[in-house]
């Protein structure tokens, strides 16, 4: 067994403990490592530091939940912003560190720092969330995301299942892939497991509905990236005959809670994350109540991640019936996308090219809006207006991350971009036919 495989198989031991706890232990835990990433955090983040004093609290104060509510939010935008963010030093067990780049939910690009460590934490919980819903890791594995960048063809399903266990094979396929190719590819491999986007389900159901295709090899659905809505996972259950279950994870913090394989309740990875729902005061929702998602990030000791306002909204849960301690939330709201609609009536995810926006000019969020085939519109929000010359580049960039030139008109926003009359912000919005 490989070193990696070794702390994978020691992390899942202990989450295979912890979940049984009741939920008054599990948050003793969870402020045991706060105190501790707190004192690491003020001691090597100047940021932190800041934000600290600022609020007039020491690290220490941070090992209660009252003392944590008491320091001020940090959202996407001072993220953005932040000066001297990441920790001058790192705990050699926790290195090497990466760098990770996202757009979340809010099209507000954000740069994060983390480590070996924080890696094992989202690859077993991965493995955690293929035990909780039972997979055959014997049969074919299908994958189709947006880091996928061409089609391939693997022996294993890789980490972290393949690290425990012998797995069958596994397909990858990019997620530019017109849907009727999926299809294709998808009837061809016959996986027992599919990941994908929701939206992307969403096109795959419809367009197996409309060509009368069906898929019987298909078990298991793994939905990851986007709201799954209980209407595209009855539809896909009745479409394929197979069991839905939904992963809400974050570049910036990993998997953040997972759908438990008794209910339709999201378990809180809180042996990894302290995850508040706070309503616009920043007062804890209660049980039934939606409001904003905020997170702790207990094992990143890169980049303070303490108290951060991710840019979604969930509902609080109720204790799951399984019996695990861990919280629980009822429902995810506010991380929606369209299918990008092409010239030849093609359909797929779009790949916008968000992660060079800073490189090319100081851009704070963005969105697109797509009118129709042939016209997009670029939306910004920016430090300061942009020169011809980025304005340029930026088109030439998405139109080259979209494949195809489309005619792009940028419009630029003070502040935010608004909202939809629901109040969800969607990255990508197609009207094309």
């Amino acid at each position: 067994m490989t070193g990696e495989a070794q702390l994978l198989a020691r992390a899942m031991q202990m989450l295979e403990a912890t979940q049984w706890q009741s939920h008054k232990e599990i948050e003793a835990l969870q402020y045991r490592k706060l105190a501790v990433l707190a004192r690491h955090s003020a001691a090597h983040s100047a940021q932190f530091r800041t934000r600290l004093h600022a609020a007039n609290l020491t690290a220490q104060d941070l090992a209660s939940p009252d003392g944590l509510a008491r320091l001020p939010l940090l959202s996407r935008r001072e993220l953005q912003r932040a000066k001297d963010l990441f920790c001058t030093e790192t705990p050699s067990a926790h290195l090497p560190t990466y760098e990770t780049r996202t757009s979340g939910s809010t099209g507000e690009p954000v740069l994060v720092r983390r480590t070996a460590y924080s890696q094992i934490d989202w690859l077993s919980t991965t493995m955690r969330e293929h035990l909780w819903h039972e997979r055959d890791f014997l049969s074919p594995f299908c994958a189709i995301r947006a880091n996928i960048s061409k089609l391939i063809r693997l022996e294993n399903w890789g980490a972290p299942a393949a690290l425990l266990r012998k797995t069958g094979p596994a397909l990858g396929i990019p997620i530019v892939t017109d849907i009727a190719t999926q299809t294709a590819l998808i009837c061809e491999f016959k996986p027992q497991t599919l990941l994908i986007y929701p939206s992307n389900l969403a096109a795959l159901v419809q367009h197996c509905a409309d060509h009368n295709i069906a898929i019987p090899s298909l078990k298991k659905i793994i939905t990851i990236g986007e709201t799954s809505s209980p209407d595209i996972r009855t539809r896909a259950e009745i479409a394929f005959g197979a069991d839905v279950s939904d992963m809400y994870s974050s570049q910036e913090a990993g998997n953040i809670a997972l759908q438990c394989g008794q209910s339709d309740l999201y378990h809180v990875m809180a042996e990894n994350l302290i995850v508040e729902i706070v309503d616009e005061h920043g007062v804890a929702a209660g049980e039934g109540e939606t409001g904003r998602v905020v997170l702790t990030d207990l094992n990143n000791f890169a980049t303070p991640l303490i108290r951060y306002d991710i840019g979604d909204y969930a509902e609080s849960g109720p204790a799951c019936s399984c019996g695990r301690g861990l919280p629980t939330l009822k429902r995810i709201l506010g991380r929606e996308r369209n299918l990008i609609r092409m010239p030849d009536g093609s359909r797929h995810w779009p790949l916008v090219g968000f992660h060079k926006f800073r490189e090319i000019a100081p851009i704070l969020q963005y969105q697109m809006i797509q009118p129709d085939r042939e016209h997009i519109e670029l939306r910004i929000v920016a430090e300061r207006p942009l020169t011809i010359e980025e304005k340029s580049k930026l088109v030439a960039h998405v139109q080259t991350s979209l494949g195809h030139p489309f005619l792009l008109t940028v419009s630029c926003f003070d502040g935010k971009i608004p909202t939809a009359a629901s109040g969800k912000f969607e990255e990508f919005v197609s009207h094309a036919h």
